[in-house]
């Protein structure tokens, strides 16, 4: 790793609404934010009237339509606030999570997560956002899904909508292959399934050796490793339980994947650190809105 480690904010929303995520996206412009951002909307959820959504990290159930339109807000405060010529880009990743899944169908959920995800980068490229690209994602944990049904239906929902947009996997390995889930199921969620990528959590040592030894069996058993372009850390200088800092589980990871699995340094260039937003001010908004 040569230079300073480039670091983008991820967050875990507990509202979608459009000025908050507008101001989200303005303060990452002008923090220069370029590479992979999350925004977590929490665990899948369904109600009546509403339909398919989420359990948001505030309690509260968010359509999915609103959480397009959170994704659509944060893009368009990102792009206003950019200083004119910058050459900063974003993937803009709307995520949700495995955890419980009590809704009538994860298939059925992950179609319309694709939906979603369409339509958010339809609506980039009409408006002509082209700093901000659009995918999905899921904080997937084998713990929250024992018998990998449910994911399993996710994924294969969205994946069946054969739509342009990765879907990142996120999450963790629970215990590493044969803890939870075995080679094929732990593979299909982190790049068997065609839409798949993997950004896993690397928070210790354990977690980089879990997913280093994933990439290696897989390598050896479907004849390539899993496709995994980049890590996720949750690091608080106020939290001392929450784990590596990105530069530290950057050089686990490179190093684990180096023991047996040739890892190209740009596969890992996407670095991304997760944690509540900040309560935001009028100052975090653009000055001239679209």
């Amino acid at each position: 790793m040569h230079g300073r480690l480039a670091v983008t904010p991820s967050l875990y929303e507990s509202t979608t609404d459009p000025q908050v995520l507008r101001a989200q996206g303005c303060r990452a412009a002008r923090g220069r934010t370029n590479g992979l951002v999350v925004l977590d909307f929490g665990m899948l959820d369904y109600r009546r009237p509403g339909g398919y959504g989420t359990l948001t990290f505030g309690s509260r159930f968010a359509p999915l339509r609103s959480i397009g339109r959170a994704g659509r807000s944060y893009a368009e405060g990102y792009s206003d606030c950019l200083p004119r010529g910058s050459s900063a880009q974003v993937t803009l990743v709307l995520g949700t999570s495995n955890y419980r899944q009590e809704v009538p169908s994860t298939y059925t959920a992950g179609r319309l997560w694709s939906a979603q995800t369409a339509q958010l980068g339809s609506y980039l490229r009409r408006h002509h956002l082209d700093h901000v690209t659009a995918a999905a994602g899921d904080d997937v944990e084998p713990a929250w899904d024992p018998d990998f049904r449910r994911t399993y239906d996710f994924f294969r929902g969205y994946g069946a909508a054969h739509i342009p947009y990765y879907l990142f996997d996120y999450g963790s390995l629970d215990g590493g292959v044969g803890g939870f889930w075995n080679l094929r199921q732990a593979y299909y969620v982190a790049g068997g399934m065609h839409a798949a990528r993997a950004i896993p959590e690397i928070y210790n040592r354990a977690m980089a050796k879990q997913w280093a030894e994933l990439s290696r069996l897989s390598a050896q058993r479907y004849g390539r490793p899993v496709r995994i372009t980049g890590l996720m850390t949750q690091h608080s200088p106020r939290c001392r339980s929450c784990g590596y800092t990105a530069a530290q589980a950057h050089r686990a990871l490179v190093g684990e994947l180096a023991k047996g699995t040739k890892a190209p340094s740009r596969s890992l260039a996407s670095v991304t650190n997760i944690g509540t937003p900040a309560p935001f001010t009028p100052m975090d908004l653009p000055q001239h809105g679209r």
